[in-house]
């Protein structure tokens, strides 16, 4: 696949994620985190707030974002979430945020279960480990994996089954509009 139609997916990805989660009742406010100002100007349309990553690296740009999520909203524990997932559903973040243990750190493992797709802390012990074998270093770290079938917010977008598998779960509508041109 050409690069600009990988990109053009991986913003219809995180068009679709944010979308999730600005329709999730337990959520207070989007931060998403880019260097891309065009694609900021088109998040802050879908209603997040946006701040540049920094250069540090995914986990230090989480760390970044959560320390700002913090100043913003004073009194709410970050949460980070990662944006390839184009099938998620309001309703399967709301639960795995009912299901956390308040004041605790804990991570969602995507469906393989060696990845991650959701991680949270309070501000103060906020230690994101995404990466390669993320689920094994999120529960060294102590963190609790929260329970449940979760299947929308397990189904991280890695490749192209895992593609497949999300269309099967059912697309965001950016996604859906971008895989549409892909067929």
């Amino acid at each position: 696949m050409p690069d600009d139609r990988r990109r053009e997916l991986a913003e219809a990805f995180a068009l679709d994620t944010a979308a999730a989660c600005l329709a999730a009742t337990s959520v207070r406010a989007v931060l998403a985190v880019t260097d891309d100002a065009a694609f900021a100007a088109r998040l802050a349309e879908a209603g997040c707030a946006t701040v540049p990553d920094g250069g540090s690296g995914l986990n230090g740009a989480l760390r970044q974002a959560a320390a700002e999520a913090v100043r913003r909203w004073p009194g709410h524990q970050p949460v980070a979430l990662l944006a390839d997932l184009p099938a998620l559903r309001a309703a399967d973040l709301d639960a795995a945020l009912a299901a956390l243990v308040p004041g605790g750190a804990s991570y969602v493992a995507d469906a393989e279960g060696t990845g991650t797709t959701l991680y949270t802390a309070p501000a103060d012990e906020f230690h994101p480990s995404f990466g390669p074998d993320s689920a094994r270093a999120h529960r060294d770290s102590g963190a609790l994996a929260v329970p449940g079938a979760l299947e929308s917010l397990r189904r991280d977008v890695d490749d192209l089954d895992d593609l497949r598998a999300a269309v099967e779960l059912g697309l965001g509508a950016a996604t859906s509009r971008v895989a549409a041109g892909l067929a």
